[in-house]
């Protein structure tokens, strides 16, 4: 039958009453209204807290602490210097012009480049930090490396 105005339905399972609580016990859910007897956990309001064990001394509380995590993270859009066998010899490679071919996303705080791969030909390189093996497989190359602030 083709749905028309006139005889429109929602799909089947997507409608259904509200179950209604604390009605009788012909309801199946009189009574305690499925809190359970007695407890914490039976009472109106309560709501457990992340991480709560009863009382017991929690998971991340009995286990020893270890490190650091700075509150100020730098985060580097990074790119490999294998990458950057997609420019031209001779070319200078820029945060923008690495945004722009689409080889980083987003610049975040700064490009870091990483040493992953051969670099083939010679370029002068800018970014906001490089690495040991990065800076001294672009100047085996033949290039140069220019640090931005």
């Amino acid at each position: 039958m083709q749905p028309t105005l006139s005889n429109l339905k929602p799909p089947r399972g997507s409608r259904h009453r509200k179950v209604r609580v604390g009605r009788g016990m012909g309801s199946k859910l009189g009574k305690t209204s499925g809190a359970g007897n007695k407890g914490q956990q039976s009472r109106r309001g309560y709501s457990r807290r992340a991480g709560f064990e009863g009382g017991q001394m929690p998971l991340h509380r009995r286990l020893p602490k270890r490190g650091f995590s700075s509150p100020f993270p730098k985060s580097f859009a990074v790119v490999n210097v294998e990458s950057l066998n997609a420019f031209a010899a001779g070319d200078t490679v820029t945060p923008e012009l690495l945004a722009g071919r689409r080889i980083v996303r987003a610049l975040r705080e700064g490009v870091k480049i990483l040493g992953n791969g051969e670099l083939k030909i010679a370029l002068t390189v800018q970014a906001h930090a490089f690495s040991k093996s990065a800076e001294e497989k672009i100047v085996a190359a033949g290039g140069k490396v220019e640090v931005l602030k």
